[in-house]
């Protein structure tokens, strides 16, 4: 599933191609594709119809477009493999494109999906903790490229917390934007192991898991970031290079880029977690 970085390259492409643009036509070609917004696809359609885009903005993992005169936002779920692609309507049309909104400006909004995990649903913004987000955003935390973010007040709430350090960071209702392949990059590089408590944990060490986080998000979003696969792409359908400066994740049994030692993988909720043996020792039993 796409992370923070991904996202915010989405964002900035739509950002970049469709802002200012009315949209003058919707075509739901998958019902999957809009299963989130209630009243099904035509009311979708005849809804977008006519609307104009004023911005398109993000927090974590999520990401919209705001209508005008913004009371109202088209919320953008990417799912496993969802794709926001900007096209010519001279493009063959993708064989996975589930809706597809004509744009005034001459281009085509398209949402790819092949997995039919994502989707689009419009949503009421509102005013939550100094922002405007659409409803259902409304529970999920800052995330730490967010120029308001408070990492005392993180720190806080991972202290008061019983748990894993790596479930916590994976909570997007207490920071977000993590997902399973930054969580691991950060607590590498904080030389923290997953299983550590968080109240087990001190105030500047989980400071540093935080700075750790908002690092190597930082520098996947330069490289546009992580693709595994076609799936990942930004909106002229380019991958993402972070895939080469990964330290931990993907990296089982090859060398630890800063001691040497074998990189580990373990299970963890259904996934795999990815560590240095020796940077990030395991806590001890009874802890």
């Amino acid at each position: 599933m796409p992370e923070l970085p991904e996202v915010e390259v989405v964002r900035r492409g739509l950002e970049a191609h469709i802002l200012g643009a009315t949209i003058e036509s919707v075509q739901v070609l998958h019902p999957r594709a809009v299963r989130r917004h209630e009243p099904g696809p035509r009311d979708l359609a005849l809804q977008l119809t006519g609307q104009h885009i004023t911005a398109a903005e993000r927090r974590g993992k999520y990401m919209w477009l705001v209508l005008e005169p913004g009371d109202i936002a088209l919320v953008v779920h990417l799912g496993m493999s969802g794709q926001m692609l900007v096209q010519p309507p001279t493009v063959p049309q993708e064989k996975h494109l589930r809706i597809r909104a004509v744009l005034d400006n001459g281009a085509e909004l398209r949402f790819v999906d092949q997995r039919t995990f994502g989707g689009w649903a419009l949503a009421p913004l509102l005013d939550v903790d100094g922002a405007r987000v659409p409803l259902p955003v409304a529970h999920i935390a800052r995330d730490p490229m967010d120029p308001r973010f408070d990492p005392d007040a993180v720190v806080k709430v991972l202290r008061g917390k019983h748990t894993e350090i790596k479930r916590a960071l994976l909570d997007q209702t207490v920071v977000s934007g993590i997902g399973n392949i930054y969580a691991d990059e950060a607590l590498w590089r904080a030389k923290i192991h997953g299983n550590r408590l968080t109240d087990s944990l001190s105030g500047p060490k989980l400071k540093s898991v935080l700075e750790a986080a908002r690092e190597v998000m930082g520098e996947a979003l330069d490289q546009g970031g992580t693709s595994f696969d076609a799936l990942y792409v930004n909106v002229n359908g380019e991958s993402g290079y972070f895939e080469r400066s990964l330290n931990v994740y993907g990296q089982e049994n090859l060398p630890c880029r800063r001691c040497g030692a074998p990189i580990r993988r373990e299970k963890f909720m259904n996934r795999s977690s990815y560590s240095c043996p020796k940077c990030q020792p395991r806590p001890r039993a009874g802890r």
